[in-house]
Formats: C-alpha cells, sequence, structure tokens
C-alpha cells in the first residue's frame, strides 16, 4: 500500500487550534449572535456561552496556535525531521509555514490524519482571513481530483467505507505504535493555552501526533518504525 509514493517526497503534519477567544464574553456583539446561530443544533442541551469551549474546531471561531510539520529522509524514509511553528500571533506563524512550503517542490505530498475534513481546510481558511495567498500544495481550487497531493492516513483506512471515524490513538494502538502521551490530549490544549499559556507544552504534544501519523504510514506500507535515533526535532 502507498508504494508509489516517495517517503521524503511527503510532509506530515497537524495542527492545534483555540477559540479566538478566553471567553464567550470576551467575544464582540456580533461574533456571540454568529456563534449561536452557527451551533444552535450542534450543541443540544448547552447554552452558546458552555459550548464556546469548543470553538477552535471551526475556522470562523478559532484560530491556529501550532503547526507541526515532519518530513522523511534518509534514503527511503528511515529518519524524520520534526519542527513545530507556535505562536500567540497566528499570522507569524503562518507566514513561516508557508515560507516552507514555498521552499519545497510543487510535488510535495502533504499528509494528516483527518485532515482532508480538518488540518488542509482550516490551514487554508485561516491563511485567507489572515490576508495570506495559499501555498500551490495547498491549494485545491481548479485543481482535478488527480491533481491534489493530499494524503489522509484516516481515509485511507476506510477502505471507501463513509461510516465512521478512527482516531489516531485507535490506529497507533492497533497497529503497535508507541505513541507516549505522558502530558496532555486534544481536549486540554484550550486550557494549557488559555490558563497556561504554555505554547512549547502544546507543540510537544502536536509534535508527537506528527510522528505517530509518520509512523502509520510506514506500517500501512508494511514497513518498519522509524527508529527512536532517527527521529529529529530541530528548532
Amino acid at each position: 500500500m502507498l508504494e508509489q509514493y516517495e517517503l521524503n517526497n511527503i510532509m506530515v503534519l497537524d495542527i492545534e487550534t483555540v477559540p479566538q477567544y478566553r471567553n464567550f464574553e470576551d467575544a464582540p456583539g456580533q461574533i456571540k449572535k454568529l456563534w449561536d446561530q452557527k451551533t444552535l443544533h450542534a450543541r443540544k442541551e448547552e447554552t452558546a456561552e458552555e459550548f464556546y469551549g469548543r470553538a477552535g474546531i471551526w475556522a470562523e471561531f478559532g484560530k491556529i496556535i501550532c503547526i507541526s510539520v515532519g518530513i522523511f529522509s534518509r534514503g527511503r524514509g528511515t529518519g524524520l525531521r520534526v519542527k513545530s511553528f507556535y505562536s500567540d500571533k497566528e499570522k507569524e506563524l503562518l507566514i513561516k509555514f508557508a515560507e516552507l512550503l514555498h521552499s519545497q517542490p510543487a510535488s510535495l505530498v502533504l499528509c494528516a490524519h483527518n485532515g482532508k475534513e480538518f488540518d488542509f481546510p482550516y490551514i487554508c481558511r485561516r491563511m485567507l482571513i489572515n490576508g495570506l495567498k495559499i501555498p500551490s500544495q495547498l491549494e485545491i481550487a481548479g485543481k482535478k481530483p488527480w491533481e491534489i497531493s493530499h494524503l489522509d492516513t484516516m481515509e485511507l483506512w476506510k477502505f471507501g467505507d463513509y461510516k465512521s471515524y478512527t482516531s489516531l490513538s485507535l490506529l497507533t494502538t492497533i497497529f503497535d505504535i508507541p505513541t507516549p502521551k505522558d502530558d496532555i490530549d486534544g481536549s486540554m490544549v484550550r486550557q494549557v493555552y488559555w490558563e497556561e499559556n504554555n505554547l512549547e507544552r502544546i507543540a510537544n504534544y502536536c509534535q508527537k501526533d506528527v510522528i505517530a501519523t509518520a509512523q502509520l504510514l510506514r506500517r500501512y506500507r508494511g514497513e518498519e518504525l522509524i527508529p527512536d535515533e532517527n527521529i529529529t526535532v530541530v528548532g
């Protein structure tokens, strides 16, 4: 599976997002009104204010605070270099991420878990909101399906079956991929950001998901996992 791809032409990525405002009451009045309308059916018994903790899921009401990427190296992908872009200033980290993509071949393949439904469109929407041009590797407008170089490890696992969501955690478990989640999980990112202002802690968590996704790709290809000593985190 996936033998047609050169691993050193794949960039694995993951993003972490939070609500744009610390609390619902801090949001402008029009944003509050639109949030109420947007989430009316999703929040069920919760009020708009109670549901606001999940605002980071929507690109219109959230922002990106970290993008971590991993690029395979050493011939057939036996190594991985991981880097994170994180900042309180979303536009700055998006510019740096875009600069990285601009330095890569236009044929670069982007890969993420649930990337087609979340990471890729979220990044594109936030780039447009921040007045930035979407890099060619993320752009899908005007392209034919076979011209879009995006891989989604969750979609690949479905094999055409669209009935359910399969978490990265479940897949790493059944494929026996070590994933040391010894600090935080996704549900804690908002708290760690808005209450602790600890971006480095969030970036460390994000990097672990990038490494896990890269290892999952190796398993999909029937290959051995990348040894820990061949995984490098760069500043």
